[in-house]
């Protein structure tokens, strides 16, 4: 149930979802009470507006990527540990598995091993039947062909199907780590979502080192010498809205995780 409640209810407190809902409650409200139509409208309008801005997407996102950039060169560790929500599952018509927007996490991780930065890869992530991965291959699977692809080797490699959402990730992985007596892990999922992932991890007690990837946003500085660029950037934008509803998502998953003493 909490499962099912985690992923539907933050939908009405996502822009997108509460601009709906404020727009339903115009064509309620319209009849009666015109003022306050007008009012729920224009949020809706507004919030739309912002959270689709370029400027404000960027800074949003920067709040949470920028907390866990690690010093480099990274140290070695006993295990890498890769966190699902990468790969689309090579169902029909797709040939083979696929990367999604966060497929650089099972990339990255790979790329760590053969950088000699640990001698083992866990890759943890199953799929939810109901939420698009009925019938299809764990997420930890996926994510191990296409590391094998790039030249680790089997053995190296740790699967860790189970898992749902992050605070399961944590949990099977410690399991894994208290059998095979391994201490210390390099963590590696996105960049926005490290700083729940790091402190589900240390919450457990784990010796977890943030090993980010798949940023969005860069400190390299944006060209100075047009105003076309500065204008795009308050227009809105469709991914700049996924984006701001990203970020918005983690902070709802930190509080609630903390709450429940998760984090």
């Amino acid at each position: 149930m909490f499962l099912f409640l985690s992923k539907l209810l933050p939908i009405f407190v996502y822009p997108l979802g509460f601009s709906c809902l404020l727009l339903m409650a115009t064509f309620i409200l319209v009849w009666r009470h015109p003022r306050w139509a007008a009012l729920s409208s224009g949020l809706g309008v507004v919030l739309l507006m912002t959270m689709s801005s370029g400027i404000v997407a960027d800074r949003l996102l920067r709040s949470l990527e920028w907390q866990n950039i690690p010093d480099q060169p990274l140290p070695t560790a006993d295990a890498i540990v890769v966190l699902g929500g990468a790969v689309r599952s090579a169902e029909s018509p797709r040939p083979w598995v696929e990367v999604a927007e966060a497929g650089d996490r099972p990339l990255y991780g790979a790329r760590l091993y053969l950088e000699q930065k640990a001698p083992h890869l866990i890759f943890s992530g199953g799929r939810i039947p109901w939420y698009g991965g009925y019938g299809a291959t764990p997420e930890s699977t996926d994510m191990a062909a296409i590391a094998i692809a790039m030249g680790v080797p089997a053995t190296a490699i740790v699967e860790e199907p189970d898992s749902l959402n992050t605070r399961e990730n944590a949990v099977n992985v410690k399991q894994i780590l208290e059998t095979q007596g391994w201490e210390k892990i390099l963590l590696v999922t996105s960049a926005v979502h490290m700083p729940r992932s790091l402190r589900i991890f240390k919450k457990l007690g784990i010796n977890a080192i943030a090993a980010p990837t798949d940023f969005l946003t860069t400190q390299a500085k944006p060209n100075q010498g047009t105003g076309v660029r500065r204008l795009l950037e308050t227009l809105p934008d469709a991914e700049h809205l996924a984006e701001s509803t990203r970020v918005i998502k983690e902070y709802i998953g930190t509080f609630i995780y903390w709450l429940r003493g998760w984090a």
